[in-house]
């Protein structure tokens, strides 16, 4: 009958039914339990093309166990997840009648493999041995699978049509986010989804994706990974996970072989490794065996395209492509360390009333300031006109280089960002700020200056028409002037001179890029802004100018 139930009603051999009763109470427990409904009733074809029971690896497991009311799922290429979610929605379906099911991928070719797999799943369930146990099947066409007790599997393609409205879903899968078309199809679709989810405790969406590049997706994800009141749920499988020892068996075996035939017949040893593969093993627990394959899949790669699709952390799977002006990998590597902000109870009282709607929220304070020390800042101006219109946003640092404060909105009119300004450069010491002039910046500068009296601004000196020197308050960007911040900024953080603690400067960072025709800027696409990156880079010119016009 299958490995859970031949197991409880075996003797010598031969299958001792004890009753219906007896018989209907392990079946309740196989139906009640889904690991042992795959491990008993459904099969799958494993990668020798044998037709086996679908008993879960430890990640297929931890998944299912650890899944929320919404989940966000970053993993590894080819590890499962797609398969054992196909799986949870049809024990689902078969156990809930007059429930919806739906699947949206990236591509119909996709979409028709998933659906195939699903259907094979339905295919090889014991129908004959318990006919009254599976509903039978209702409509079986390229975009429904509707079983005799009323629920409904769908599957669709996310290529701009709504597949949503108008049901109500008990569970949505989003497969491969990261390969939709654009960021505003994955913000609309999950939007909606999020509507039509049904009332009920049991219900789910799950958003499972490897990773290609700063996205919405790894927005989401990262998000939930980093902060702890996200309302997603975020799971992450690296390439080392135990899975990937079962389902890689064969490749882990042709790159031993790779290696030993390049090198005299030996194993790969603790002396033959470079340095990070010598953290991947002491750091997170690769073995050798492991470390071999690694160097194999990069030998017919490249090391990015390894860790985009085969990440050791989740930075590996969102770094930023060569057009990327920072250095990813020292980017990664200070995400890995950067210290949280201070929590608002500690340091709400002594906040200005001005700050303390946006503690935490927008403004996140590192370090607070020390007597007589000088600080420097960055100020980058945008209209507060709110939905995905650019960030109005602060940087400041100490004379050492540290990372004070950092401050971003999108939604604070002009007139009451000043005051933000004006309060916050004050609180550190009255800082030596940079304002960019450009557009916005100019009101601001009238505000910080008439009305708040604020003095301690950079000037810029510049030549009038006439040739004659001249200074004007503020930075004006402009396309010589521009690399020559960012080039600083890159300076600086590259070379450890500065430490930048803000994880949303550093993310802006990661896809900050020059393209062919020499233009500076922030990867194109929907909640992808630049800034931060702005405000940091001229915070570096004021703490260049090392000015300050008043007393501290």
């Amino acid at each position: 009958m299958g490995v859970y139930i031949d197991t409880l009603f075996s003797f010598g051999g031969e299958m001792m039914i004890k009753s219906k009763t007896k018989q209907s109470r392990a079946l309740k427990k196989v139906m009640g339990d889904f690991r042992l409904f795959c491990k008993n009733f459904v099969k799958i074809v494993d990668n020798n093309g044998d037709t086996v029971p679908f008993v879960l690896h430890k990640e297929q497991e931890e998944f299912i166990n650890n899944l929320g009311k919404m989940t966000i799922c970053l993993k590894g290429r080819q590890i499962g997840i797609s398969s054992v979610v196909l799986c949870y929605m049809l024990w689902q379906a078969i156990r809930k009648p007059n429930t919806n099911y739906l699947i949206i991928t990236h591509h119909n070719k996709v979409s028709k493999a998933l659906f195939n797999k699903l259907k094979f799943y339905y295919k090889n369930l014991p129908h004959d041995k318990y006919p009254e146990l599976f509903p039978t099947v209702l409509l079986d066409n390229r975009e429904e699978f509707k079983l005799s007790n009323g629920s409904m599997i769908s599957i669709g393609t996310a290529n701009g049509t709504d597949n949503i409205s108008g049901v109500t879903w008990q569970m949505v899968e989003f497969s491969e986010m990261s390969k939709w078309p654009n960021d505003e199809i994955k913000e609309e679709l999950l939007t909606t989804a999020t509507f039509a989810l049904a009332k009920n405790e049991d219900s789910k969406i799950i958003v499972e994706s490897t990773g290609l590049g700063y996205d919405y997706f790894a927005e989401l994800f990262l998000k939930a990974y980093r902060q702890k009141d996200s309302v997603w749920k975020p799971i992450f499988f690296n390439w080392l996970a135990d899975g990937y020892n079962l389902l890689y068996k064969h490749s882990f075996q042709e790159a031993e072989a790779w290696y030993k035939a390049n090198n005299g017949g030996r194993r790969l040893t603790y002396d033959d490794l470079d340095k990070t593969e010598r953290e991947l093993h002491d750091k997170y627990g690769a073995t050798y065996k492991q470390l071999m394959y690694r160097r194999w899949e990069i030998m017919r790669g490249s090391e990015q395209k390894f860790n985009r699709e085969l990440p050791t952390i989740p930075d590996h799977a969102f770094a930023g492509t060569s057009q990327s002006i920072f250095d990813t990998n020292k980017i990664i590597e200070r995400l890995q360390n950067v210290i949280p902000p201070l929590p608002t109870n500690e340091i709400y009282d002594e906040l200005p009333d001005v700050l303390k709607p946006y503690i935490n929220k927008n403004l996140f304070i590192f370090h607070l300031p020390k007597k007589g020390i000088r600080h420097y800042g960055g100020v980058d101006v945008a209209s507060g006109a709110g939905n995905q219109t650019d960030n109005s946003t602060i940087a400041i640092y100490d004379a050492d280089g540290q990372q004070m404060a950092s401050f971003y909105a999108n939604d604070v009119p002009v007139y009451k960002f000043a005051e933000i300004v004006n309060e916050l450069g004050r609180m550190f010491n009255y800082s030596f700020l940079c304002v960019e002039r450009n557009s916005y910046g100019l009101p601001l500068l009238e505000k910080l200056r008439k009305e708040y009296g604020y003095m301690n601004l950079l000037k810029q000196r510049i030549f009038d028409q006439k040739g004659k020197h001249k200074t004007q308050l503020g930075f004006m960007t402009t396309n010589t002037t521009k690399p020559i911040i960012i080039a600083k900024l890159k300076e600086n953080f590259e070379l450890g001179l500065i430490n930048i603690n803000c994880v949303q400067t550093l993310e802006e960072m990661k896809i900050y890029q020059e393209d062919k025709n020499g233009k500076m800027g922030n990867k194109k696409g929907a909640n992808l802004h630049d800034d931060l990156v702005i405000a940091n880079a001229l915070a570096q010119e004021a703490m260049a100018k090392a000015r300050y016009y008043v007393d501290i």
